[in-house]
């Protein structure tokens, strides 16, 4: 009687422990976000706290990898600005696209636990010393330089290495399902060779990406930059944005798992680079519309 007791008690702990479908935000500062916690809508569902939530910290290139956080609830407060401080998240006066994705995947895929894994920073270029703010390539001085790619992968080694993400005491299975992409604002701005480059880069970087993550074909969704037009000479913030436009359709229609998202065309700003709060919570919605797609097929 005893050992079937145990028995039931270890299949018990089994059935408890929950597999969570796992998804990655990355890119730069319009996923890192700049939606103002204050204007959120007061009707807004609440629903993203069902989903739990690792917020990497982001660093510079040439520094130590960073990419401390952990797994919470979604609540708003992750945008830029917001920062891991052991025990506790630090939380700032903006969020990004989680809090539109968050609620819509609830809505999409109701009977699945969700995970989000979210590093971004803002300014940064795929194309090798690209951009002043950092960049994504891996080759980075001569690939043994610290950047963004190194700063993710460690993002990713610590919200992988927890086993109890919702701390109710069991194991949980992380299932990576997505990867969600907003970025090549910086590989726009001024360098047409960097713009003519960023299909390749594109490409690379979301194959490393999911390398990372052991899963070749897992479903990847991108926002198509989109540009404010404030720029006072000529009303493009991005002299070569067509070209990265064209980069970004390019490298779905040649990937057999990816989409894009093009209402970012229609987003207000709130400054010459930002989407607005609106726009904010737009973008996470469409994505998890599109990676639901994805996922289906």
């Amino acid at each position: 009687m005893k050992k079937f007791l145990m028995l039931l008690l270890v299949i018990s702990s089994i059935t408890l422990a929950k597999d969570y479908k796992l998804f990655y935000l990355g890119g730069q500062s319009n996923m890192q976000g700049f939606g103002l916690v204050n204007e959120l809508p007061d009707d807004l569902p609440d629903t993203y706290t069902k989903v739990r939530f690792f917020h990497g910290n982001w660093s510079n290139d040439d520094q130590a990898v960073d990419g401390k956080g952990m797994w919470d609830i979604v609540i708003p407060g992750h945008g830029y600005g917001a920062k891991y401080s052991s025990p506790l998240y630090i939380l700032s006066d903006k969020f990004g696209p989680e809090l539109g994705f968050a609620n819509r995947i609830t809505e999409l895929m109701p009977d699945d636990n969700i995970a989000i894994l979210k590093y971004a920073k803002g300014g940064t270029s795929l194309a090798n010393h690209g951009s002043r703010w950092g960049t994504w390539a891996p080759d980075y001085n001569d690939s043994t330089g610290i950047n963004q790619y190194d700063h993710f992968l460690a993002a990713v080694r610590n919200a992988l290495s927890v086993k109890d993400i919702d701390g109710d005491g069991e194991e949980d299975r992380l299932i990576p399902a997505g990867i969600i992409w907003m970025q090549g604002e910086s590989d726009a701005y001024k360098s047409e060779t960097d713009a003519k480059a960023y299909k390749d880069n594109l490409k690379r970087m979301i194959d490393l990406i999911r390398a990372a993550f052991r899963f070749d074909d897992i479903p990847v969704v991108i926002g198509q930059i989109a540009d404010s037009g404030n720029d006072p000479d000529d009303g493009k913030m991005m002299d070569h944005i067509e070209t990265v436009w064209q980069a970004q359709f390019d490298f779905v229609k040649e990937d057999g798992a990816a989409a894009i998202v093009t209402e970012t065309q229609n987003y207000n700003f709130m400054d010459n680079w930002h989407f607005d709060t609106t726009g904010q919570l737009d973008l996470g919605k469409r994505f998890a519309e599109e990676i639901f797609t994805l996922i289906k097929k």
